[in-house]
């Protein structure tokens, strides 16, 4: 069984109670509006000359409830954490794909990405006051091949043409993973440019959990109209993510932002292999960076967002430089 310091995930655990507890806030008029959400995040989407390897596709599909849909018991212990807020229940399912570089061969070299598939679903509790969102979420779910990563991907491949990759026999093997996720996000207004909004969103992000332990902060940087809708686009975690929700101002609305986040990362379970049974495994990076970009538009009860990001190596050996991926999100109100 491979170790995870207990300082580690006792540090981050605490900190992902913890930081959701602020003083009250007047709460947001009531919302009838449940969320449905598409998303993709792929790596063939890059400007770099390594393309679809190592984290190749990340879907996922999520629900969002009304605003008054939250069962008392959660509502009360909501209220306990983050005090006034609107408060929603959100179900997410998600499948995360990747890949070594070396994909031609049915036995990747040693020092190579694992192939593994992350298949996970997660309930969580948003709460939104006018200046911040905060977010707790629990996962649980499976690595290896029950979370179909190779069918998806090989799958796909067929589908275009495309030859297969060789290596999924090889993937990590079937483990259960939880993950517990908490973070926050904070709405800072900076004025106007031309007549255009602007804001800072900064945020604070903690997980622990057997799929992995991590820290994330960054800021990002918008300016449109009609800001106050939402705080950011959605990300597939871990990165940063401003969330599902939105509740539009005007039928349209629209905004183009920047942002840099960094990860200190103890624990990555495709990158350190299983942990109750030997695995392919790399020596990770303990801490990544990110640059992000992109544009987010809102008509009618529709969000519709590019984000383009650009990561630093997440392992010792990672090949192509910068790792680059696009994603694509859909949110619709009903």
């Amino acid at each position: 069984m491979r170790r995870i310091s207990t300082f580690t995930l006792c540090t981050v655990a605490l900190a992902s109670l913890a930081m959701p507890i602020v003083a009250h806030a007047a709460p947001l008029t009531p919302d009838p509006s449940g969320i449905w959400t598409l998303q993709d995040e792929n790596a063939s989407i890059s400007t770099n000359k390594v393309t679809d390897r190592y984290y190749v596709n990340g879907l996922h599909l999520g629900y969002t409830s009304r605003s008054d849909a939250l069962p008392d018991f959660l509502n009360g212990l909501a209220g306990q954490l983050w005090g006034e807020g609107q408060r929603r229940w959100s179900f997410d399912l998600t499948q995360q794909i990747y890949t070594p570089y070396t994909t031609n061969l049915a036995v990747p070299p040693a020092g190579d990405r694992p192939y593994a598939g992350v298949l996970m679903g997660t309930f969580g509790i948003n709460s939104d006051t006018e200046t911040s969102r905060s977010y707790f979420g629990l996962g649980v779910g499976v690595i290896g091949p029950s979370a179909l990563g190779s069918q998806v991907q090989n799958g796909f491949h067929d589908l275009i043409g495309q030859a297969g990759n060789r290596g999924w026999r090889t993937q990590i093997k079937d483990e259960p993973v939880f993950q517990l996720t908490s973070s926050r996000v904070f709405r800072l207004k900076t004025g106007s440019v031309f007549g255009l909004e602007t804001e800072a969103l900064p945020e604070l992000t903690a997980g622990a959990g057997t799929l992995k332990i991590y820290a994330l902060t960054g800021v990002t940087l918008r300016i449109g109209q009609g800001l106050d809708a939402d705080f950011g686009v959605s990300r597939v975690r871990p990165g940063p993510s401003g969330g599902d929700v939105f509740r539009p101002t005007s039928n349209f609305g629209w905004y183009v932002f920047a942002g840099l986040d960094g990860q200190a990362v103890a624990h990555d379970i495709t990158l350190d292999g299983t942990i109750f049974r030997t695995s392919a495994n790399v020596k990770k990076h303990a801490f990544v960076g990110e640059a992000q970009g992109g544009l987010a538009l809102l008509i009618y009860g529709v969000k519709v967002s590019y984000t383009h990001v650009i990561q630093t190596q997440q392992f010792k050996g990672q090949h192509g430089g910068f790792h680059q991926f696009g994603s694509i999100n859909v949110s619709m109100r009903f």
